[in-house]
C-alpha cells in the first residue's frame, strides 16, 4: 500500500480501493464515498456505479439525474467513521466507483443489453453491485445478470408500488418488471417480500407483502423479522426504490406517495439486514428537479452507505454497540 498522503481528489489520484484521506466537504471529484474511479476492478469487494436512465417512468421524469446527486450528497458520509456502526468501511471493504453505464438516449430499445452488459463485467469480477438508479425499471436487466450468476434470487424490495402490474413482456415500464421477472423465473415470489407497499394490485402474485400501514403498526423489528422468515437461506437481491419513504422525506421521485416509511425507519431496517444473504443492492428513483435542500439524495446515500457497512461488518468489522446509539 501507499505511504503516500493525499489530500484532496482521491477519487482520481488514489492507488487504492482500502483506506482514505483526507478531502473538503465542499470541494473535490464526487465519487460515491470518495472511492477511486476505475475501471480496473480486480480484487474490489464492491463496485458502485449508476445507471442514468428514466426512459421507463410513467410520471415525472428527472432519474437519469440521479445517480449524479447521491454521489454529490454521499460527501459528508465519507468524512467520519461510519454511523452508528462506529468503524471505517473501507478497512475492511475494497470499494471502488465504476462510473455509469453508458445510456446512448437515441436508442432506448437497447436498455436492457446495456445495463446487463455493464452489470456482467463488473460480476465477472466477484464484486458485490451497488447500484445507483436511474428510474426502477433498471432493476429488471440487472436482476437478469445477477441470477445468470447466482441463480434465481429471492427480492428483498422495498416501495411504494408493487410493480407486479401486467407486462406484454416487452415493456420498458418502472411497474411492471418485477412480474416479468417472475415469469421468467429470475425471481421466487414465494420466498419474496415487498415493503412500504402503499398502492393497490388486485393480485399479491405470490409475493409477501407488508404495507406501509402494517410496517407502522408492528415496526422496524417485526418487519426485519418477516423478512428473515420468508427468504430464510436464499440468496437475495435488495432493491430500495426512494419512494418507499414518505415525500415528507424524500420528495425528490417521480411517483410520490403519501404515508410512507420515515427515513429513520428505513435506515433501521437497512442496518438489521446484514444476516440475509444479499448479493446486490440498488437504490433507484431519486429525481433531483423534485428535491429539496438534496434530502432524498442524501437519503439514498446513506442507504447505499449502511448498506455497504453492512457487508463491512459480514467482512468482519466491529465498531459500537449501535443497538444503544
Amino acid at each position: 500500500m501507499s505511504t503516500e498522503r493525499l489530500e484532496g481528489d482521491q477519487a482520481f489520484r488514489s492507488s487504492e480501493l482500502t483506506g482514505r484521506e483526507p478531502e473538503m466537504t465542499y470541494g473535490g471529484a464526487n465519487s460515491f464515498l470518495r472511492r477511486k474511479y476505475t475501471r480496473d476492478i480486480a480484487g474490489a469487494d464492491v463496485v458502485v456505479s449508476g445507471v442514468p436512465y428514466d426512459t421507463a417512468t410513467s410520471n415525472r421524469p428527472g432519474a437519469r439525474l440521479g445517480p449524479r446527486a447521491i454521489r454529490a450528497a454521499s460527501v459528508g458520509l465519507a468524512e467520519l467513521e461510519a454511523y452508528p456502526f462506529g468503524f471505517d468501511p473501507f478497512d475492511h471493504l475494497a470499494v471502488a466507483d465504476y462510473g455509469d453505464c453508458y445510456m446512448d438516449f437515441g436508442h432506448p430499445e437497447a436498455a436492457v443489453e446495456r445495463v446487463e452488459a455493464h452489470a456482467d463485467e463488473i460480476l465477472a469480477a466477484d464484486a458485490m453491485m451497488v447500484t445507483l438508479g436511474g428510474d426502477h425499471f433498471i432493476t429488471y436487466p440487472l436482476l437478469r445478470a445477477h441470477a445468470r450468476k447466482f441463480g434465481p434470487l429471492s427480492l428483498v424490495h422495498f416501495d411504494a408500488h408493487c410493480d407486479t402490474w401486467p407486462d406484454d413482456g416487452d415493456r420498458l415500464d418502472h411497474g411492471s418488471m418485477f412480474l416479468r421477472a417472475a415469469r421468467d423465473g429470475i425471481i421466487d415470489p414465494a420466498t419474496s417480500v415487498q415493503i412500504g407497499i402503499r398502492t393497490h394490485n388486485d393480485d399479491t402474485h405470490g409475493f409477501t407483502i407488508l404495507g406501509a400501514p402494517w410496517v407502522h403498526r408492528e415496526g422496524i423489528p417485526a418487519t426485519v423479522e418477516v423478512i428473515r422468515e420468508v427468504v430464510g437461506d436464499a440468496k437475495a437481491y435488495l432493491t430500495f426504490d426512494i419512494d418507499c419513504i414518505d415525500p415528507a422525506f424524500a420528495p425528490g421521485t417521480g411517483t410520490p406517495v403519501a404515508g410512507g416509511l420515515t427515513t429513520a425507519q428505513a435506515l433501521d431496517a437497512i442496518r438489521s439486514l446484514g444476516d440475509v444473504d444479499l448479493v446486490g443492492m440498488d437504490v433507484v428513483e431519486v429525481s433531483p428537479p423534485y428535491d429539496v435542500a438534496e434530502i432524498t439524495a442524501l437519503a439514498a446515500a446513506t442507504l447505499a452507505h449502511d448498506f455497504i457497512c453492512t457487508q463491512a461488518v459480514r467482512a468482519g468489522a466491529t465498531g459500537a454497540d449501535y443497538g444503544r446509539t
